[in-house]
């Protein structure tokens, strides 16, 4: 989203450079576009540099189109569905900016966890841990992978994942060594549980609580196993 933002202030350099040279045929006042582009610009590095890119976002998710809002739906449910097989607990998902906005969240969409793999443990138990939270984290991107054949979304959770590995001092050259094993493990989640994750996906696509998210794909789960 920050790259969004820049983009939008060299959107705003090119307005003001063509802006300059057409407005005399249209009788313009170089002023007017000036000022615009000037005020856009402000706006656009306000919001990246202070704001977290909240604007960028929910000018993005408010111009969506439903194939885009489905993309983030997808996305979102497999961060979900991975959170609830490894029993990671849920507190709350998004899948609007406006949602996001509400709830303290940057982004488009997302799955709010009760997790942390920062917490003092033994060594053995660190490492299981880090491996469900890659799992979770990667999951959005394996979850359209798998109904689009590609990904638009997921440049936050590859970037939160490496912040996290960072942190608990693993080396930068394992990084993507992680991520694609990460992504793998979801997939195969994912694909183990097809039925259960389309049920979140219309369960989430009406906004059911939590709560009835976990009923119904629990029900999936325990009609697949009879």
């Amino acid at each position: 989203m920050q790259q969004t933002a820049l983009n939008t202030i060299a959107i705003g350099v090119f307005i003001l450079t063509i802006s300059s040279l057409v407005s005399p045929l249209f009788q313009i006042s170089p002023i007017i576009p000036a000022v615009i582009t000037v005020v856009i610009m402000g706006l656009a590095t306000v919001d990246t540099f202070r704001w977290e890119n909240r604007g960028a976002t929910l000018l993005l998710s408010l111009l969506a189109v439903e194939k885009q809002k489905e993309r983030v739906l997808h996305h979102e449910a497999g961060h979900f569905l991975a959170a609830y097989l490894l029993e990671i607990p849920v507190l709350g998902y998004t899948l609007t900016a406006w949602e996001g906005i509400k709830q303290g969240l940057v982004g488009i969409g997302g799955v709010v966890f009760d997790f942390d793999v920062t917490d003092k443990k033994s060594i053995v138990e660190m490492s299981l841990l880090v491996d469900r939270f890659s799992t979770v984290l990667m999951a959005g991107i394996a979850a359209e992978t798998i109904v689009y054949g590609n990904v638009e979304g997921g440049i936050d959770d590859r970037d939160k994942l490496q912040k996290t590995l960072n942190s608990l001092g693993f080396a930068t050259e394992n990084y993507r060594q992680k991520e694609r094993r990460s992504q793998l493990q979801a997939t195969n989640l994912i694909q183990s549980n097809r039925e259960s994750y389309n049920a979140l996906v219309i369960a989430m696509r009406e906004r059911k609580s939590v709560e009835d998210c976990y009923a119904i794909v629990q029900k999936s789960c325990q009609l697949k196993s009879i």
